[in-house]
């Protein structure tokens, strides 16, 4: 059973993440996010994708637990990863992204390749990459957030509200927990209404004038989480996170 759900509506295609308890993915899930989001974005019935999420937030990234008893998955989680983001952010279709509650890890990566994001009052923003023995992540997040934000929250594992989010930016608009989903889908039919021949025209401009490659910045990016996970730190970090417990490095 896919671990998220699509319906297509008047031209609005919305896929709901739905995997207990924290909506973390698996290899398998990532793969499956990545190849649904491509056949949308070649589905002529399909003018605008809306992502959103049941459950106690949006995404809280990889499944840290399927990584710590096999850190060799990590080659398939990235290959996961770097197919969804690219998915959405190089859909011919507008990505609208709506989130609530923790958006963390690759849930940020889905933001940071969107192309509208609007959040709940309650939605927060981190990335703890460096305390789970890993990178990435960085591209996504400084296509939301000024560099030295991110370096804070990407050094530190703080994380930002929606208010924050809003204030520096990268949020469209913050409404109420129950308003969130009609948001997101008023914006996406005032899309959907438009010249589907224009609309992909827009997107292919706006990423072509984006400063340097998204995809190749994150691949960058990528190559340091397959060093980090050569470190016994990693692995600490990772069994630590599972065991709940404090990590001990050695650095």
């Amino acid at each position: 059973m896919k671990p998220f759900s699509v319906s297509i509506d008047n031209g609005v295609a919305e896929m709901v993440f739905n995997r207990p308890p924290v909506n973390a993915f698996d290899c398998q899930g990532w793969a499956a996010i990545a190849s649904t989001l491509e056949a949308l974005g070649d589905d002529a019935a399909v003018r605008v994708i809306v992502i959103r999420a049941e459950g106690r937030g949006f995404c809280a990234g990889v499944d840290i637990k399927e990584l710590a008893a096999d850190g060799n998955l990590i080659v398939a989680v990235n290959k996961g990863n770097y197919d969804s983001f690219k998915a959405v952010h190089r859909n011919p279709k507008p990505v609208i992204v709506a989130v609530h509650g923790f958006v963390l890890g690759g849930g940020i990566g889905i933001c940071g390749a969107a192309d509208i994001l609007v959040a709940a009052e309650c939605a927060r923003f981190g990335v703890p990459e460096v305390d789970r023995g890993a990178m990435g992540g960085g591209a996504h997040l400084q296509r939301l957030f000024p560099v030295q934000k991110v370096r804070h929250m990407y050094f530190t594992g703080e994380m930002i509200d929606a208010a924050e989010a809003w204030r520096l930016g990268a949020v469209e608009r913050v409404v109420k927990r129950e308003d969130l989903r009609e948001t997101a889908l008023t914006i996406a039919r005032q899309i959907a209404e438009k010249s589907p021949a224009m609309i992909r025209l827009a997107k292919e401009a706006l990423n072509g004038i984006e400063d340097g490659n998204l995809e190749d910045k994150y691949r960058w990016e990528q190559g340091f989480t397959l060093e980090a996970y050569r470190t016994q730190d990693s692995q600490e970090a990772r069994d630590a996170f599972v065991g709940k417990r404090d990590a001990q490095f050695s650095g």
